[in-house]
């Protein structure tokens, strides 16, 4: 894969309580990614960038929600996320320390 299309793919982590919940009972990692992203491009960025082995990636279109404001009706961008299950032992540590 290009060099340049892996920090494409990847947009950034998804960290909310349930993703934390998932992270803890079955080894998943959440990404926001590109919405153009297929499952492999996802797992071979996630397998060049963090150096860890993937065993499953499932993908997942969020829908912008509809919102009004004072200018009338409006619409949120829609976006993807993509669930990244890991072999067992292996982790991905968002903190860094200095």
């Amino acid at each position: 894969m290009n060099q340049e299309r892996i920090f494409k793919v990847l947009l950034g982590p998804h960290v909310t309580e349930k993703t934390a919940a998932a992270g803890e009972t079955s080894n998943q990692v959440v990404f926001k990614v590109a919405t153009d992203a297929a499952k492999p491009e996802v797992k071979a960025a996630v397998e060049q960038l963090f150096s860890v082995n993937v065993l499953d990636v499932r993908i997942i279109k969020v829908k912008g929600k509809t919102k009004q404001a004072k200018q009338g009706l409006g619409k949120r961008s829609d976006w993807k996320k993509a669930y990244v299950r890991l072999e067992q032992g292996q982790d991905i540590d968002f903190a860094v320390v200095e």
